[in-house]
């Protein structure tokens, strides 16, 4: 870390160097280069601009509302059901003109967030999809055959985050979901349907709301000072936050025009009225004065924070194993190495592998065979004994049937005699 540091500054050194050598000339007539901010001004307007808002709070605390008071428009919206088992972002793109500006405009709402009994893993699919619009991003910067001037930039701006106007603080869901938005987009925390509290409790609330942030570590988007056009009026609205909005979708007559206000039987609170609410500032900070820095911001910061962390993941790095500038062609090449060897190594892992399972498949198939083996002698001896014993069982019955027949025939023999015998004595 500390050579890090030495070495931004050296660098730093060196640009302060460079520009001391720098020549400074005159010029002796007009050449026109000063038109240079017309010609970026011009090439922007036909290009068009793109913003993205990211919108997260409760159910039901008029987030598509003031969306449309934002734009001074109808967004198509649908009232989210409390039923759905996890939270999930639905994303709509317009497309607006306000004189001869055009905007690609991107909400995405998140339906059924808080909702759920367990809500520990709430903030998850938010984090999911931030992270899938850098990652589609960085994937076409990554393309041989780029398009990004073409590309639809879907990276979110802003995420304007509702807080429930409780006047007991930030509940547990809102500090954890900030906590882990705050390193990848640009936070304004918001207090919804502010006319539901008093003036003395809503500003008792902001101060509580602002002390938990600071005590947990959450780190929100901040108006810019470094600008002097707008360093004032910025500084001053950097001590409004958290903004108490109001919105609606009604038009009440107030004296002689219609305004966007909410009527209610002890009186009217008009959106656009200072004295109401903080909906103008809101609209003056995020879209008026603030908008282009935002869409800078997530660029420059948010998205290359997640651009470098992917690298990493990837095994790119500015330096090499001595802490030495390298290209990103070697450090591709580095990468590249090292992932052959590595495959080079699992396949000689494999291979010994394959070699140890068929040598234990060798072994086992021969243990088999002398088994098979052992039972066919076994079996054969069986036989052959069966065999001798059937052979001496036959020729025993031989012998007992020779003598079966000789003992007949001497038995007949005998009765033949016998019968001779008899005749004689009865003649006499």
């Amino acid at each position: 870390m500390v050579e890090k540091k030495l070495e931004s500054k050296m660098a730093a050194v060196d640009v302060a160097k460079a520009a001391e050598n720098l020549r400074n000339l005159k010029l002796s007539g007009h050449v026109g280069f000063d038109s240079l901010p017309d010609q970026l001004v011009n090439k922007s307007v036909q290009q068009g601009f793109i913003f993205n808002i990211l919108c997260i709070g409760e159910t039901g605390l008029g987030k598509s509302t003031l969306v449309d008071s934002l734009f001074n428009t109808n967004f198509d919206s649908s009232p989210a059901p409390h039923t759905l088992p996890s939270v999930k972002l639905k994303s709509h793109t317009y497309e607006l003109q306000e004189s001869s500006v055009r905007l690609k405009l991107t909400i995405v709402d998140t339906v059924g967030y808080g909702d759920q009994i367990n809500k520990e893993d709430s903030f998850k699919s938010i984090v999911d999809y931030i992270d899938a619009q850098f990652e589609a991003y960085l994937q076409e910067e990554l393309k041989i055959k780029r398009s990004l001037s073409m590309y639809h930039d879907t990276r979110t701006h802003v995420c304007l985050y509702f807080i429930c106007p409780t006047g007991h603080g930030l509940k547990s869901i809102d500090l954890v979901c900030m906590k882990q938005l705050d390193t990848k987009v640009n936070i304004i925390p918001i207090i919804a349907k502010a006319d539901t509290i008093s003036k003395t409790e809503l500003q008792k609330f902001k101060a509580k709301i602002i002390q938990e942030l600071n005590a947990n570590g959450v780190r929100l988007y901040k108006f810019p000072t470094d600008d002097e056009s707008v360093s004032e009026v910025n500084s001053q609205m950097n001590s409004h936050v958290p903004f108490a909005v109001v919105g609606s979708s009604d038009f009440v007559r107030v004296g002689n025009k219609m305004t966007r206000a909410r009527q209610y039987p002890w009186g009217t609170v008009e959106v656009e009225n200072e004295a109401h609410c903080d909906f103008k500032k809101l609209r003056e900070m995020l879209i008026r004065t603030n908008m282009e820095d935002m869409r800078e911001k997530t660029h420059t910061q948010h998205y290359e924070l997640y651009r470098k962390k992917r690298l990493e993941q990837m095994g790119f790095s500015d330096v090499d194993s001595e802490n030495k500038p390298v290209s990103f062609q070697e450090s591709f090449q580095n990468k590249r190495s090292n992932h052959l060897q590595e495959l080079q190594k699992q396949e000689d892992e494999m291979r010994q592998l394959f070699i140890v399972r068929v040598k234990e498949k060798e072994a086992e198939i021969k243990e088999a065979e002398a088994d098979l083996q052992a039972k066919f002698e076994r079996l054969k001896r069986e036989h052959a004994e069966e065999k001798r014993k059937l052979e001496d069982s036959r020729r025993q019955l031989e012998e007992d049937i020779i003598e079966f027949n000789r003992r007949k025939q001497q038995f007949a023999t005998l009765g033949n005699s016998h019968t001779l015998t008899l005749g004689k004595s009865k003649k006499k």
